[in-house]
C-alpha cells in the first residue's frame, strides 16, 4: 500500500520539476533537455523498487538545476548555444531544393513535402526559403507571388493608406544563410 503513495509523490515531484523546467512539448526540446527528461523518468521510477524516494527526488532536482544552468549558458553565450543546439539548415532556396543540406540532415524530399503540405504549401517553387529548425519544424518564407495579401497592402492598393514604406527583406532567413544576425542584439540578451 505504501508504494501507491510513493508513486503518487514521485509523479507530483516529477510534474513540479518539469514545470520548473518550463517545457510544454517534446518537439520544442533541445537534445540536452530530452536527455535530462529521459533521465528524470528513469530516476523517478527506480525508488519504487529500491525504497529510495528522497534520493530520486533529489537526483531529479539536480537534473533540473543542470538543465536550467545549460539553458542560461545558451542564452548568455552564443558559442555555447552553437555547441548545444543544432543550427537551422536551409532546405529550399529560391524555389529549389538544397540536396546537400537534405542529405546532411537525413531528410527525404517526401518528408519535406509532407511538412510543407502541413503548412498549407502545395508547390516547392512557391517557397523562397525554407529551413529545418533545431526543434524539427520547418520555417519558410514564400515567394512574392505566393504571399497572401495583408490588410496594410490592401489599404495601400485602395489608396486608403499611403505611408510610403518599402517592404524590407526578411531578416530571419538572412540570419540562417549568413550564420550571423544582421541586426545588432542587445548585449543584455546575449
Amino acid at each position: 500500500m505504501a508504494w501507491i503513495w510513493k508513486s503518487a509523490l514521485l509523479v507530483i515531484t516529477g510534474m513540479i520539476l518539469l514545470r520548473i523546467a518550463g517545457r510544454k512539448s517534446i518537439s520544442q526540446m533541445s537534445v540536452a533537455t530530452t536527455v535530462i527528461m529521459i533521465s528524470i523518468g528513469t530516476t523517478i521510477v527506480q525508488p519504487i523498487a529500491n525504497n529510495r524516494l528522497w534520493i530520486a527526488a533529489g537526483s531529479a532536482a539536480v537534473f533540473i538545476v543542470v538543465l536550467i544552468i545549460i539553458e542560461y549558458l545558451q542564452v548568455k553565450f552564443d558559442w555555447f548555444e552553437k555547441i548545444m543546439t543544432a543550427k537551422s539548415k536551409v532546405v529550399i532556396e529560391n524555389g529549389q531544393l538544397v540536396p546537400d543540406n537534405l542529405r546532411a540532415i537525413r531528410m527525404t524530399v517526401d518528408q519535406l513535402e509532407m511538412r510543407l503540405r502541413q503548412q498549407g504549401i502545395s508547390n516547392i517553387t512557391d517557397v523562397k526559403t525554407a529551413t529545418l529548425e533545431s526543434n524539427g519544424q520547418v520555417g519558410y518564407e514564400l515567394m512574392r507571388h505566393a504571399k497572401p495579401l495583408t490588410i496594410g497592402e490592401f489599404e495601400r492598393l485602395l489608396g486608403l493608406k499611403s505611408d510610403g514604406a518599402v517592404l524590407e527583406q526578411s531578416i530571419l532567413f538572412q540570419e540562417v544563410k549568413q550564420n550571423r544576425n544582421p541586426i545588432p542584439i542587445d548585449p543584455n540578451l546575449q
